[in-house]
């Protein structure tokens, strides 16, 4: 679980981040969205530890961040997965040695007990075999797959992805959703999910927090933002044909 307790980020005189608290659980996928602007990478930067807030805490499981000694710190980065929005595989590696890079970073296994953590997360991801190919000769949706078999390899207690459905079509980032939902579920890790997809936001929106200018907005699940009188929510994710029919089709389950 992260606890955000009313922080606040600037840069120079511009503040981005303006008093967000919120709780993101444990086992569950947290969404967070907003327009371009909002605050929402600078928000995820934070969660990461690259951002250090100038005012409120965010604690993990209990530890501020704020408190831990830089051995503590340097101890929870290597409990965190992450999934970059253009994938960030390294060219010049295998599919494999991508995967197998945090356990070199973060681990003393050895390379036998390093392999055999690699074949399993990428059995898990449905990519057992492709391991010796390279990420030029990989799909967009098999690169997103690698991307998240190397951030679930050290068996984070946290997982952070940025835009994971960004470049794929709509039948691909279903299966990337899905498999994100799942791992988290299976795992019991706390994801948070940086995304702008409103498919997302229907499909795993389990919890979803939504930022304007800076301030969070609103905060709820895929199930109460259909039937929300908050107009900035409505101005964001009613600009969706698809959300208008599921809106739609919710209110009359009601009636």
């Amino acid at each position: 679980m992260i606890e955000v307790n009313d922080i606040h980020k600037s840069f120079g005189e511009n503040e981005i981040l303006k008093g967000i608290s919120t709780v993101f659980d444990k086992g569950k996928t947290n969404l967070i969205i907003g327009q371009s602007g909002s605050g929402k990478t600078v928000f995820l930067k934070c969660l990461l530890g690259l951002f250090v807030p100038e005012q409120g805490t965010i604690s993990y499981d209990g530890q501020v961040y704020s408190e831990l000694s830089k051995d503590e710190r340097s101890d929870l980065r290597a409990q965190m997965g992450m999934v970059f929005q253009g994938s960030a595989l390294f060219d010049s590696m295998t599919i494999a040695e991508n995967v197998m890079f945090p356990l070199r970073m973060f681990t003393k296994l050895s390379k036998g007990e390093m392999q055999d953590r690699v074949d399993f997360v990428l059995h898990r991801v449905n990519l057992a075999n492709a391991g010796n190919k390279l990420p030029s000769e990989a799909s967009g949706g098999m690169q997103k797959r690698v991307a998240i078999a190397r951030a679930i390899v050290n068996k984070p207690k946290y997982l952070f992805c940025d835009e994971p459905n960004s470049g794929l079509d709509p039948n691909t980032a279903t299966v990337i959703d899905n498999l994100i939902q799942e791992i988290t579920e299976e795992y019991n890790i706390t994801t948070v999910i940086n995304t702008h997809d409103m498919n997302s936001v229907m499909e795993i929106g389990q919890k979803i927090i939504f930022l304007k200018n800076g301030f969070k907005e609103w905060e709820g699940s895929n199930k109460t933002i259909f039937k929300t009188d908050n107009e900035a929510v409505t101005n964001f994710v009613y600009s969706s044909e698809l959300f208008k029919r599921v809106r739609k089709m919710y209110i009359e389950e009601d009636i």
